[in-house]
């Protein structure tokens, strides 16, 4: 066990963070799936169990202080290291995602959103960094979205032009700025850092008239997981191909 790759998947007990687990699992990665609940995160972890991946499940909400340090305790004891992060947990606004808001929208929405999509990964991302320097070698993969690209949403009459949730949307152009920042920073640790765009999946999100089926949702964050050390750091990736910032 020593010699095998450990990853941690956040909201991973449902969609696509159990299928990144399942498809890292699958490969021979050692995955700790996780979720608000333990015994939620526990069922997700004997689904694994029981087609030969090892996996483990933990309470962990990411905006919680306690459960990031729980998190840490338990990965030290059981493993010493974490070779894989990937920052998969997100929300969206309560209420109709689709509708455009920006200037109307309330504190608490800002909170909500920002809370998880932003300060919660980088939270957690800083109380596992002894773990993923132990590695050596370790991927930090941040579940993005192209929502989160200024320059699409830039262009005149582009894509999201019916799609400009400024909570939501900023949560995750903040999200590619912590990519940015952190391969930077991390580099000299042989760390890489990138954001993936998963695409439009069926998530309970995304919908059941998403153009990808979640199998598909996960294969940009399972190849950024598993990059090389020629691979890339501090890029915003789609499923191979670079997204603009």
């Amino acid at each position: 066990m020593e010699n095998q790759k450990v990853a941690l998947i956040t909201g991973s007990n449902r969609g696509l963070g159990f299928e990144t687990a399942k498809q890292l699992g699958e490969k021979g990665i050692i995955v700790v799936l996780t979720a608000r609940d333990q015994n939620v995160a526990d069922e997700a972890a004997a689904k694994l169990t029981k087609i030969g991946i090892k996996a483990y499940g933990i309470k962990l909400d990411i905006t919680n202080t306690s459960d990031r340090s729980a998190a840490a305790k338990f990965i030290q004891e059981k493993f010493g290291k974490l070779d894989i992060l990937i920052n998969n947990a997100g929300v969206g606004p309560k209420g109709d995602f689709f509708v455009n808001k920006s200037v109307e929208t309330d504190e608490d929405e800002f909170q909500y959103v920002f809370g998880t999509n932003v300060f919660g990964q980088v939270y957690l991302t800083n109380d596992l960094l002894p773990l993923l320097k132990a590695s050596g070698a370790a991927r930090i993969v941040n579940l993005s979205s192209r929502l989160g690209s200024l320059g699409t949403h830039a262009i005149p009459n582009g894509p999201f032009e019916t799609v400009k949730r400024l909570s939501y949307n900023a949560s995750k152009t903040a999200l590619n700025a912590v990519t940015i920042h952190l391969a930077a920073e991390l580099k000299a640790f042989g760390i890489k850092v990138n954001s993936a765009d998963p695409g439009h999946a069926k998530t309970d999100m995304g919908g059941p008239n998403a153009p990808m089926e979640i199998s598909e949702g996960v294969r940009t964050s399972v190849e950024l997981a598993l990059i090389g050390e020629d691979g890339p750091t501090g890029k915003f990736i789609h499923l191979g191909q670079e997204i603009p910032w």
